[in-house]
This record gives structure tokens, sequence and C-alpha cells, in this order.
């Protein structure tokens, strides 16, 4: 098929209209691919072709499997054209098949089983996922290969200063040389440096729902950088998969639980990231809460106007900002954002209200936890740095109710 002489291509992903399509070489293989606005498919015959892992173009291993982030991998990557996986870690549950350990893989038959990182071999692999706790990061991203691409979703590489690090997180950086080379992965923010990134820390899922609604508010001088007070709810996966008593559903159910008051660790992510766009030194105030729900994530934000600035100057600065952003959207006037309507998604709405006191707004940014706030934004990132369309594989509509 040379010439888009058709009138569309249907799959089980979509239909391609003819003024859509467009041509591009592989970069690597004698083959065309279709793009469809900012999205990706393969040609027909490729879709039959390409349905196992060893078929598809970049292999990938993922580190740290068996928990809620690296599940969540799979479950994006199930549905991706380009990205199979050939290698999968979980030291505690090495030996064991996916499905044994998530019942709900049983339909994913091509999973790789599950190995001890020791035992992990990459040498059939092209770029990694690493989804391992913080503090157990460092080394073994030191230790893997030269040229692979890794996306790390610790919090290992995130700060830029190791001193932060170790107050923050309470132990020395091992590998300093490669927090040199970290490239901090909030796409929208971030997207060229990416490209050419090796390494990617990809962001908080706090960060990333404040971050996304105040650095171009920042940036265009339309908030104060001083009195910004940050109250964010989150669902309980975010804490991991850990038995731990404090969410036990007893003790989270039918109530809200504030935690990591004034020290949480995403703090100085929070203000590094801030501090940038400000291009000065900025503090907030953070309180994080557990809320009685699986995935979502609530960001409500209040700040202080420059002068003469407006509420509707600020929706307009972030529509300008995000008006050709696949996954940052600004809802109309006056619409609340509500988590149920991002979940399952790499989506973050976000929208801009008056508050009653004279010069202050109220700004609610909502994303999933999982997805955008881990996962779906390490996705987002590896097809950036990977050279394919970044939301290849992340076409997932929230699931509601």
């Amino acid at each position: 098929m040379s010439t888009s002489v058709f009138s569309s291509i249907c799959s089980n992903r979509g239909c391609l209209w003819k003024d859509e399509v467009k041509f591009s070489k592989l970069r690597k293989r004698d083959e065309c691919r279709l793009y469809v606005g900012r999205s990706t498919a393969l040609s027909p015959r490729s879709l039959v072709i390409r349905n196992s892992k060893q078929e598809k173009e970049v292999r990938v291993a993922l580190l740290g499997a068996s928990g809620y982030t690296g599940a969540e991998i799979i479950r994006l990557l199930a549905n991706h054209p380009f990205f199979g996986i050939s290698v999968m870690t979980a030291d505690r549950n090495a030996g064991k098949s996916m499905d044994s350990v998530f019942p709900h893989f049983i339909t994913q038959k091509d999973l790789p089983v599950l190995v001890s990182t020791n035992d992990a071999s990459f040498s059939d692999v092209d770029a990694v996922f690493c989804c391992l706790p913080h503090g157990t990061t460092q080394e073994i991203i030191m230790g893997l290969p030269k040229g692979l691409k890794i996306v790390d979703l610790s919090a290992d590489f995130r700060l830029r200063h190791i001193s932060e690090y170790e107050e923050w997180y309470g132990q020395s950086h091992r590998a300093p040389d490669l927090q040199g080379e970290a490239i901090y992965g909030l796409t929208e923010i971030f997207r060229e440096e990416i490209k050419n990134a090796h390494l990617v820390a990809n962001p908080g899922c706090y960060p990333t729902s404040i971050q996304l609604p105040l650095v171009p508010l920042i940036k265009a001088n339309l908030i104060e950088h001083k009195n910004i007070i940050i109250d964010s709810k989150s669902g309980v996966s975010g804490a991991g998969r850990g038995a731990k008593v404090a969410n036990l559903y007893t003790e989270l159910t039918e109530g809200i639980m504030s935690y990591g008051v004034t020290r949480h660790r995403h703090v100085p992510e929070i203000e590094q990231g801030l501090s940038d766009a400000a291009q000065s030194k900025v503090t907030v105030s953070f309180t994080p809460h557990l809320m009685p729900m699986t995935r979502g994530m609530q960001s409500t934000i209040y700040v202080e106007m420059a002068s003469g600035v407006t509420t509707e100057d600020l929706y307009k600065q972030l529509k300008v900002s995000y008006e050709n952003e696949e996954f940052v959207k600004i809802l109309e006037k006056g619409v609340i954002p509500r988590t149920h309507d991002v979940r399952g998604s790499n989506y973050c709405y976000m929208n801009v209200f008056p508050d009653r006191i004279p010069g202050r707004a109220i700004i609610i940014s909502v994303i999933d936890n999982l997805v955008k706030g881990a996962s779906g934004q390490a996705v987002q990132n590896l097809n950036i740095m990977m050279g394919f369309p970044e939301n290849t594989g992340l076409g997932y509509l929230p699931l509601f109710p």
C-alpha cells in the first residue's frame, strides 16, 4: 500500500480517515507507519504479525513488576503496538507467572516469568521501566548496560541536589554521577529535553498534579511566589502494595487521613519545579491526604494573583499553554474537575475559580495517580525517547462509572 487512496483503514484500534493519514519510514526497518494526527497505528499487515512480544520493535525490561505501578505498565503495554515486555523482575515472586501474582493478567499468555533482579538478562533489551522502591534503584540502574533507555519511577533521580535527597530520604545517594545525567520527566514541560535523554526521572504523582497547573502561571508572572497553599488527596494505591496497618480497609474506610504533614517527601520535588519556573526560590504549604478510594488524585491549590491579574487571565494562560496538549485539558468555565472523570486514563483535568478573598484564586487539578501520576506518564516519556508519538498505547478513555 504505497499511497493513501483509501477512504479509511479500520482495525481493532479504530479507523484512520484518508485526510488524517501520512507515512513515515521506520528508523530500523523497511516498513511504513501510519500517523493519525498525533497517534500511531501499524499497517494492516503489520497488525497481524506484531501480536507477541518477540515481534515488537522495542524490547522492554520491567523491574519491580509485582507492584501497582509495574502492573499498570503491563496493562498499558498490552495494547502498545511497539513495546513488548521481554524481562520482568520481582525478587519476592521470582519463578512465578504474572497471573499468579495479579490474576487479572490471566489472558496475557506471552508475559515472561518473573525473575529476581540479579538473574535478569539485559542482552536482548532496548529499554527499561524501573518500578523499584526509592533507595534500591541507584545501584541497579548504575549496573545496567550502557545504551539502554531508562525511565525510573522511583524518587531516586528526581532531586537535582544530592544533599536534598539525603535530607528528605534519609540515606546517601549512591549514584551522584548518574544523577547529573537524569532528565526530569514532566512530559508537557520538558518534552524537548526528554527526546535525547538516556535516563528520565518520572515525576511523583502529587508533583505532577501540582506543577502542571502552576508552572505556566508562574512562568507568565501571573501569580505570586508566596502564600501558595496546596491541599492534595490521593487514592490508597499511591501508598503502594505493601501490607501496612494504616492502609487496612478498616483504618481508611469512611474517613480521611492526613499524613506527611510539613515533611512529605514530594515537597522538595514540587519546590524544585516551581523554583525553576520562577527562576527564584519558591516555597509552598503542602498537605497530602489518603482517601478511601483505590485510584485518583485531586490537588486544590490556593494562590495569590499578581497585581492587576484576574482569574480570567489565569484561565486564558492555561488554555493557551495546553491548547495543543492531548493529555492536559482545561475544562469549561465553572466545571469542577472530578477524579472519577480521569480514572484509568492518562489525562489531567483542571480549572480555575475565583476565591471569596479578593486577589486570590483556587485551582483544581485531577489525575489518576497510577496513570498520569506514574505509569502512564512513564510510557508517554519512553514513547518520546524512542521516537514514537507520545500518545501511543495511551488512548484509554476514562473509566466511568
